[in-house]
């Protein structure tokens, strides 16, 4: 941080003398350091500070307002180019001709008003020198410029056509999230079935709500997320991204890479977007065209500053292509703002979305109100051809009393997304996953492969069988829980083995052959002239037969033939 204070102590008494006349302060201190303290303390009022910054000329304002557009810093090169040098002089030539009387340029004007500085400042790309406001200085003048400039809506309502297919918002993150909690405390890096949300997006805001680590489950934060009603965990979900640090949503977006040690401003960026959505009417139809163009015309720095559009290495995915320049604007900053609203706050449940055409690219969004409900069928909230609709449907409201757990008697758990989800995240550790046709459930297959697997994380029977009975929507089949209990003690007791046979036409040759070296390759005996043959054996065999005068053909599915000469042996 750069006050006015540290930036007037480059200057010599005479020179802050000059501020103080141009501002219209007495200065009482008798010495330099004492006379910055002081002009600090009396530049710094918000009145005084709007009556010189008022009186400047229109070219002098308009330099102030493009220094502050641009978070108060501007390259020294791109800022004197703009709006004029500033002479050099030395304290006695100064104090001569009195130059701040008769400015040259706007940026002379300002310079003497302590309005502007001149320094280097860490970059990217090294150290670089800035037109800068003091910071405390521009605290007060952007603060001023928000209470006095009228409102101006960026962009402008969206034509009809604009808004054809509708995708409402909903609530899915939750269910997202609570498949991924539940792949991760399974020890998969990602869940085995598609998610309908960012897959990063979700990993990301697992671990900004230290729902989990790098390493592992948080277990009671996950416990406590999961026991939430959905209102409540979507609206918590919401704060933490908004006020996290560690969700970078620049570098979630698909279509670019970035690269280097260069940091851009997270919470800074999404405020500034947060500030130009506040300026969309709630509950009207937006297009993001025009939308995101008037946020390039009047305010394109919001993110970068300049001299950061060349330092900032960013890569387009497609075709791995530099993005470098403000040229690229569209797919940097355009594109993050699209992402915002198209994605994070669609996934948070803000907004509904539009588009022109069935499948096609998103074209206008709407804020929601408040109260609208955000627990819809999936189904629901598809791409239709519905207009504004804001009522719930019937198929709508079945769908949100649907909270069924059904348990069939061959061991297959469907859930319906409506259910608690802490019940889901339980039940999911016992069963394989399954795709469901149905959007709204999730279905898992008891197995005795997903029963090893929830035993060796210490989960018993017992776990799930309380489950079941505490969520399910009717009575345990009998013939399940049997099974189940049967299990716990004896583990599985029936297979089913694809073995490969070998059949020779007499007997004496299997005895001859079990005899044989090649003996330790057959297992068990069938017949008299069949035997089983060890799992990848069949060239073992095949060998030793041939030395005793016998060709075999594999009939195996999953070799071709290898002899198709007459022969007295053959594995099936």
């Amino acid at each position: 941080m750069t006050t006015l204070e540290q930036s007037l102590q480059k200057h010599d008494f005479g020179h802050l003398r000059i501020v103080a006349q141009l501002w219209g302060v007495e200065l009482r201190a008798a010495e330099r350091k004492a006379a910055c303290t002081e002009l600090s303390e009396k530049l710094t009022n918000s009145v005084l500070n709007a009556e010189v910054t008022e009186a400047l000329p229109s070219e002098t304002r308009r330099a102030l307002d493009s220094l502050s557009q641009n978070q108060g810093r501007i390259l020294w090169g791109a800022f004197t180019r703009e709006f004029g040098k500033i002479r050099e002089f030395g304290a006695g030539k100064r104090d001569r001709e009195k130059p701040y009387l008769t400015p040259i340029s706007a940026a002379e004007t300002l310079f003497y008003r302590a309005l502007l500085a001149r320094a280097f400042f860490d970059t990217p790309s090294g150290a670089q020198e800035f037109a800068y406001i003091p910071d405390d200085l521009f605290a007060i003048i952007r603060k001023e410029k928000q209470l006095n400039t009228p409102v101006q809506e960026l962009g402008h309502l969206a034509r009809p056509e604009e808004r054809t297919h509708i995708i409402l918002a909903n609530d899915h993150i939750l269910d997202d999230l609570t498949t991924s909690l539940a792949a991760k405390r399974l020890g998969w890096e990602k869940p085995p079935l598609p998610l309908e949300t960012s897959p990063r997006f979700v990993r990301d805001l697992g671990l900004a709500a230290h729902l989990i680590s790098d390493e592992s489950i948080q277990t009671d934060a996950v416990k406590a997320h999961l026991k939430q009603d959905r209102a409540k965990a979507l609206a918590q979900l919401m704060r933490i991204w908004r006020e996290s640090e560690s969700l970078n949503e620049l570098r979630q977006m698909p279509t670019i890479i970035c690269e280097g040690e260069w940091i851009n401003p997270i919470l800074d960026t999404r405020e500034a977007i947060f500030g130009f959505l506040a300026q969309v009417p709630r509950g009207k139809w937006w297009s993001l065209k025009t939308f995101i163009a008037d946020i390039k015309e009047k305010h394109p720095d919001f993110q970068r500053k300049a001299g950061e559009y060349d330092a900032w290495f960013i890569r387009r995915t497609e075709d791995d292509a530099p993005l470098r320049g403000f040229e690229y604007w569209d797919e940097v900053e355009g594109a993050l703002i699209r992402y915002f609203i198209t994605g994070v706050l669609f996934w948070l449940g803000s907004v509904d979305l539009a588009s022109a055409k069935k499948d096609g690219g998103i074209t206008a969004f709407r804020f929601r109100g408040k109260n609208e409900n955000l627990v819809i069928a999936r189904q629901q909230h598809r791409r239709s051809n519905s207009q504004d609709s804001q009522k719930e449907t019937a198929s709508q409201k079945d769908a949100r009393s649907d909270v069924k757990i059904v348990v069939t008697s061959s061991g297959q758990i469907t859930i319906s997304r409506f259910a608690p989800r802490v019940a889901r995240y339980q039940i999911s550790r016992f069963g394989e996953w399954e795709k469901s046709k149905n959007p709204d459930e999730y279905k898992y297959q008891i197995t005795p492969f997903s029963l090893e697997r929830a035993k060796a994380q210490a989960l018993k029977i017992s776990h799930l069988l309380g489950l079941l009975k505490k969520f399910a929507d009717s009575k345990i089949p009998p013939t399940l829980e049997r099974a189940l209990r049967r299990w716990e003690i004896s583990g599985t007791e029936a297979r089913v083995e694809t073995l490969s046979v070998l059949r020779l036409s007499k007997p004496e040759d299997l005895s001859r052959l079990r005899e044989s070296k090649a003996g330790r390759f057959l297992g068990e005996v069938l017949s008299p002239t069949r035997v089983v043959v060890k799992a990848g054996a069949s060239q073992k065999i095949m060998s030793a037969l041939i030395e005793m005068g016998i060709f075999m053909k594999d009939e195996s599915p999953l070799n071709p033939p290898i002899f198709k000469s007459k022969n007295r042996g053959s594995t099936e």
